[in-house]
Parts: C-alpha cells; structure tokens; sequence
C-alpha cells in the first residue's frame, strides 16, 4: 500500500514540474504589441520548438508540442543486487616485507629416548723375542716368542703376521739389537711390498735401532717383518732372558668413522 502511494505522489510531483515548465517555456511579452511574432527554440537534441499559442494561430502540421522533464529528479528504488562478476587476473607479487618480530618462545620438549651406543673399532699388537736370529736364507720371516698384546687375536704369532680386519690408519713400530761386527736389514712389510727399511752397519758396539711408520690399510692385509741376507752376515741380538726385539702396532683411526 505504501508502495503505490509514493508512486501517487511522484506521478503529481511529475505533472507539476510539467506544467511549471510550460509555464516557464510559453511565457507572453510584457506588453500586448500586435507586432509579436512567434519564436522558434531548439533544445537539447536539436528538435525545435515553435512558439505559436500566443497569437491564436493553428499550430503547423510539421510542428508538435514536446514537454521538457528533468529526468534528474526521478528516482526510483534501488534495485536488487546483481550475479557476482568473475575473479581478476591476479596482480605481480609485491615487494618481499621486512621480517616479523620473533614469536614467543615455545614450551620445552620432553626428553628423548637414549640413543645407541658408540660402536668403537680398537686392534692393537705388541710382541717380542728373547731369541738371536742369524738370517740363513735370502729372505726370512721374522717371528716372536713373546706376546705381550694381542688385542682380538689379530696378530697371528706362528706367521709373525698382522691381519687388519678393521680398516683404517694404523701405526707401527720395529726396535732391535744389533749384533758387534755384523750387518743388520731388515724390512718391515706390507703385504708383499717392502713399506720400510731398518738398517744399521756392522761395528764394534752393539746398538738398538728403531723405525716406525703410519699406514693405511684396508681389510685382510698382512703386515709383517723379514731379514734380508745380502753378501754379509745378517744378524740380530738377544740372550734368551731379556726382550730385545719388539714389534708393536694400533689403529689411529677406522676407515668408517670417515
């Protein structure tokens, strides 16, 4: 019911503004001169208009009356919204923003389960021989009588060898007693390579030599001792209660711990 009243009113409101503007637009001149001739306007869409009723004549044929109405002032209600337009085209990536204040610091977690033990790699060896040793081949194995250290059984003492079973660096060491007046060489091998080179003179007193040296070995190598006989006697001192030769080595470092 509300609806149709304001339409009521809008539609006098409309017939009002009409006639007010014919009013405006047929106004007569001031004075009642017989000279009065109509005049012609044009308005906006360039239709003319003739103004004509003031002196009683008949309006032409080619000529018609046209209100003019501000259509500004005629405002319906709103309507309803329309469908929802597709999503843009998504725009460039902004500039990257300076970083955020640090958060709160979090809640201390709960301790963790233990975790394996460390598996260590050892090997370690130290023999002697209380025995003298004169060489009566071009080459002989030096083998001991003493066990002083054999970790893992990996010194084998009826060959006077070392296996490695764990690879890795290790380091060695040869001393001996030489004998007065006789040539001592031996060397001190790897495999089937000489390695290193323990030599002393023949003289008049007895001395103790040593070598020592670092290897890298890998898994089933030998390393071991021989004598080498060349065209002098090749000998090496002991007494039978004393330790004069040793022959010691450990690993340093296993090859798995990279």
């Amino acid at each position: 019911m509300s609806r149709v009243c304001v339409a009521c009113v809008c539609y006098v409101g409309v017939l009002v503004l009409f006639w007010v503007g014919q009013a405006d637009l047929y106004r007569y001149p001031e004075d009642d001169s017989e000279d009065y001739e109509p005049r012609t306007y044009r308005d906006s869409r360039g239709m003319e208009c003739h103004r004509c009723c003031d002196t009683g004549e008949e309006l032409p044929q080619n000529r018609r009356v046209v209100p003019h109405i501000n259509i500004t002032i005629l405002k319906g209600e709103k309507g309803e919204g329309g469908v929802r337009g597709p999503y843009g085209k998504s725009g460039r990536t902004g500039h990257v923003g300076p970083p955020g204040p640090p958060g709160v610091k979090g809640v201390k977690g709960s301790t963790g389960s233990p975790g394996e033990p460390c598996k260590g790699h050892y090997a370690a060896f130290s023999v002697g021989r209380k025995k003298a040793l004169h060489s009566s081949h071009y080459y002989q194995t030096l083998v001991f009588d003493t066990e002083l250290v054999n970790l893992y059984n990996h010194f084998n003492m009826f060959t006077g060898k070392f296996f490695c079973h764990v690879p890795g660096v290790y380091f060695f060491s040869l001393n001996v007693h030489t004998w007065n007046q006789k040539e001592t060489y031996l060397h001190l091998m790897k495999n089937e390579q000489e390695a290193a080179i323990l030599y002393a003179q023949p003289s008049d007193r007895s001395i103790m030599q040593s070598q020592s040296l670092l290897l890298q070995l890998a898994r089933d190598d030998q390393v071991w001792v021989r004598l080498y006989k060349g065209e002098r006697e090749n000998a090496v001192f002991s007494d039978d209660f004393d330790t004069y030769v040793t022959f010691s080595g450990h690993l340093i470092k296993a090859e798995s711990e990279g």
